[in-house]
């Protein structure tokens, strides 16, 4: 069952990244420089996804073991989820100015 589900999620991802291959008004561009950035891309988003679950997670259980920190808790986890998140949109914004 879990490797029909990681085939079904490779075959949509295959299929939503296919415009990539697309040939551009240059018409010179192998493509290939393209994937990479989509590839790198892919690799920081899913990093931050897995960044952001286990801030997540780490702050819920900080919170449960001392709700007196509540507010101090949240504040870092904000703040912490804000840097994660900006590794995210600096390579979107690389990977569209390339």
């Amino acid at each position: 069952m879990r490797i029909r589900m990681v085939l079904l999620v490779f075959a949509v991802l295959f299929l939503t990244v296919s415009p990539v291959f697309a040939q551009g008004a240059g018409g010179g561009d192998t493509g290939l420089k393209t994937v990479g950035y989509v590839v790198g891309m892919g690799i920081a988003a899913g990093l931050c996804g897995i960044g952001q679950g286990r801030a997540a997670g780490s702050a819920a259980e900080a919170i449960a073991r001392n709700p007196g920190a509540n507010a101090n808790i949240r504040l870092a986890l904000i703040l912490g989820l804000a840097f994660i998140e900006s590794l995210a949109i600096y390579t979107l914004a690389v990977v569209y100015t390339k």
